[in-house]
C-alpha cells in the first residue's frame, strides 16, 4: 500500500478561490521555489475592464482593488488577440511603461513574469500571471510545468464563476418570462451592480475587503430583488400608489428572495460555494435601514450586513437618477444631496460617501448603460 498523499487534495474542499490558488502555489513552489506570486485577473467585456481577482503572494498585493481598460494596456491586449502566452525574463524592459499596473509591479521588485490568457468555450476570460523576483528563470522546462498549472487554475476559476453566472442568468431569464422587466430593467441591474462594486472597492481599505469579495458583491447585486417574482401582478404592476395592505405584500419580497435563493442553490448544487452568504444577505436585508425602520427584520446599524448596506445605496442612487413612468430622472447633484440627507438615518454614511466621491465613474456607467426599449 502506498502512503502517497494527493498534493492537490485542497481543490476538493470547500473554501475561497484565494485559498485554492495558494494551495496550488505551495505545490508549485516545491518544484520551483522562485515563483513568488500567482495572480488572476478577470475581464468584463461589457466595459472592457480587466479586474484583479485573486492572488497568492504572501506579501502585500501590489495590485489590490485594481482595474484598467484592457484596450489601453497594449501588451496585454496583444496577448489576448494572439491567444498566446508571454514570457518576460527581465521586467526592466517595461521601466518606462506608462501604465499604473506596470509601475506597481516594478515597485514590488519583480524581475520576471509569465502571462497566460484564460478562455472559456473560446471566449476570453482573463489572465493568469506568474511572477518571480529573479530574472531569467522562465526556461522551456519551467514553462511546460507552468502551462499545466495555468490551465488548472483557469479551470478552477472559470468553473466556479461560470456556475454562479449561470445561476444569475437563469434568474434573469425567469424574470423576463414573468414580465417583471418594468420593475428591474437590464440596464438598471447593469448600473447598480457596478455602482455597488465602486462602493465596495472604495471601502476595501477600511473594511478589509479583498478582490474576491468585491467581485462577489458585483456578481450578486443584480439578484437583490429576485423575490419580486413571487409578488402578485396586481401589486407589483399597479400603476398608482400601493395601499397599506399592498405595501405589506410588497415587503415580503425580501424573505421570498432568500427562500428562492436557498432553493436554487440546492437545485444547482452550489451550496458548498464560499461567499454565498453575501448573496443571501443582499436579497434578504437590502431594505433594512440604519434606524431600524426597514424590513423584513427591523435590523439596526451594523447589524445589517455590510454588503446589504452597499447594495441599498447603489439601488437608491440608481432609482433617483433613472427615469420612471411616475418621475423624471434626478440630476446627479440632487441625487447626492438626497443620499447625504438619508445618510446616518436610513443609509450607511460610509457607503454614501464612497459612492459620491467617484462621480466620474458613476457618470461613465450611467452613460454606457442607458435605458432603452430593449433593456
Amino acid at each position: 500500500m502506498s502512503d502517497h498523499q494527493d498534493t492537490l487534495e485542497a481543490l476538493n474542499r470547500q473554501g475561497p478561490l484565494t485559498d485554492k490558488l495558494k494551495s496550488l502555489h505551495d505545490v508549485l513552489n516545491k518544484r520551483f521555489e522562485f515563483i513568488n506570486r500567482v495572480a488572476v485577473a478577470i475581464y468584463d467585456p461589457k466595459t472592457d475592464e480587466l479586474k484583479t481577482f485573486i492572488h497568492s503572494s504572501a506579501e502585500a498585493n501590489p495590485l489590490a482593488q485594481y482595474q484598467a481598460k484592457l484596450s489601453e494596456a497594449r501588451s496585454l491586449q496583444e496577448i489576448r488577440e494572439s491567444g498566446k502566452p508571454r514570457v518576460v525574463n527581465d521586467l526592466t524592459v517595461f521601466a518606462k511603461g506608462a501604465h499604473e499596473h506596470t509601475h506597481r509591479i516594478a515597485a514590488q521588485g519583480y524581475g520576471a513574469s509569465y502571462t497566460v490568457p484564460m478562455y472559456f468555450n473560446g471566449d476570453f476570460f482573463g489572465f493568469v500571471f506568474f511572477n518571480s523576483y529573479r530574472r531569467d528563470v522562465f526556461d522551456e522546462e519551467v514553462l511546460r510545468i507552468l502551462d499545466m498549472f495555468a490551465h488548472l487554475i483557469s479551470l478552477v476559476v472559470v468553473g466556479e464563476l461560470t456556475s454562479l453566472r449561470t445561476l444569475i442568468s437563469t434568474v434573469h431569464a425567469a424574470r423576463n418570462f414573468a414580465n417583471l422587466r418594468d420593475t428591474e430593467t437590464g440596464s438598471h441591474l447593469e448600473r447598480m451592480s457596478r455602482y455597488a462594486r465602486i462602493v465596495a472597492k472604495e471601502l476595501a481599505p477600511k473594511y478589509g475587503f479583498d478582490d474576491e469579495y468585491i467581485e462577489r458583491v458585483f456578481l450578486f447585486s443584480p439578484m437583490h430583488d429576485i423575490g419580486k417574482i413571487g409578488i402578485p401582478d396586481s401589486v407589483l404592476l399597479k400603476a398608482g400608489l400601493l395601499d397599506a395592505g399592498e405595501r405589506e405584500v410588497m415587503k415580503t419580497h425580501s424573505e421570498k428572495g432568500r427562500q428562492l435563493i436557498d432553493g436554487m442553490l440546492r437545485d444547482f448544487g452550489l451550496e458548498s460555494f464560499q461567499y454565498l452568504n453575501i448573496l443571501r444577505n443582499i436579497a434578504e436585508y437590502h431594505h433594512e435601514t440604519l434606524d431600524g425602520e426597514g424590513y423584513p427584520h427591523g435590523l439596526r446599524g451594523t447589524d445589517i450586513p455590510i454588503e446589504s448596506r452597499i447594495v441599498a445605496v447603489a439601488d437608491v442612487f440608481d432609482a433617483l437618477t433613472s427615469h420612471r413612468p411616475y418621475k423624471e430622472a434626478w440630476n446627479m447633484d440632487d441625487a447626492f444631496e438626497e443620499l447625504r440627507r438619508l445618510a446616518g438615518r436610513k443609509l450607511d454614511p460610509d457607503c454614501v460617501e464612497a459612492l459620491i466621491k467617484n462621480r466620474a465613474q458613476l457618470e461613465e456607467i450611467r452613460d454606457r448603460f442607458q435605458e432603452s426599449s430593449f433593456s
